[in-house]
């Protein structure tokens, strides 16, 4: 038995992280372990410079109660020629600052998923310092983009479980989402996993964005959590 901190992510609308390019940015049906631990770090209050090694060191599983409807969203962008303006200080600015020169405008894509809903067990250090900051977070938490807000507070508990499975049978869910029942979790990938993806989720360097591969074991589970007291 060890201690688990186990919580739940749910919005109106999500977006988790895919290969990002300019006219698309998909989203996957599970957030990865870069969107987790960059959620505990908003908590805590950490910006994307500042040192992210305790949290490497944490232990992620996932489990999918609702992956969402898939959502798509015609976005349009003015960008601003790169000779207009060389060191503006916003874009307002540098629209500003460009008078007469002609802007570009271009449809971009943005994917998200609708109602979606997630249970996540985190194990490792400085558990309880999580649970608090989750309780009261510093920075807004969001899933995946800034325009993603949660539902509901992700009513985090530490719990003590034989593993990640366990850990989240003890979650409490929003009460419109009473008796869902999980059917996919994702950990790290072990030599005994049959099921193993590649997900481009753990971050290397988070100012630059950059990233690395990850070999992520999908394993069918059946995850009824507890009712709400």
């Amino acid at each position: 038995m060890q201690p688990h901190l186990v919580f739940t992510l749910t919005a109106a609308l999500g977006a988790m992280g895919d290969l990002a390019g300019h006219e698309r940015r998909g989203t996957l049906d599970w957030p990865g372990r870069s969107a987790i631990l960059g959620l505990l770090g908003a908590a805590l209050g950490l910006r994307r410079d500042d040192d992210f090694s305790a949290l490497e060191a944490l232990s992620i599983a996932v489990a999918v109660f609702d992956g969402g409807t898939m959502l798509r969203d015609y976005h349009t962008v003015e960008t601003v020629p790169s000779a207009a303006v060389k060191r503006a200080n916003s874009r307002p600015e540098a629209l500003r600052l460009a008078g007469k020169l002609r802007t570009n405008t271009t449809i971009t894509l943005r994917d998200y998923r609708g109602g979606a809903c997630y249970g996540v067990a985190v194990s490792g250090e400085g558990l309880e310092r999580l649970r608090a900051a989750l309780e009261r977070p510093v920075f807004t938490l969001w899933l995946g983009r800034k325009s993603c807000p949660l539902a509901a507070p992700v009513g985090a508990r530490i719990v003590s479980a034989e593993g990640p499975e366990q850990a989240l049978r003890h979650l409490r869910l929003p009460p419109w989402r009473e008796g869902a029942v999980a059917r996919r979790m994702m950990v790290d990938a072990t030599l005994q996993d049959t099921h193993v993806e590649q997900r481009m989720d753990r971050a290397t360097d988070r100012a630059h964005w950059h990233f690395v591969p990850r070999a992520v074991a999908v394993r069918a589970v059946c995850i009824a959590p507890e009712a709400a007291a």
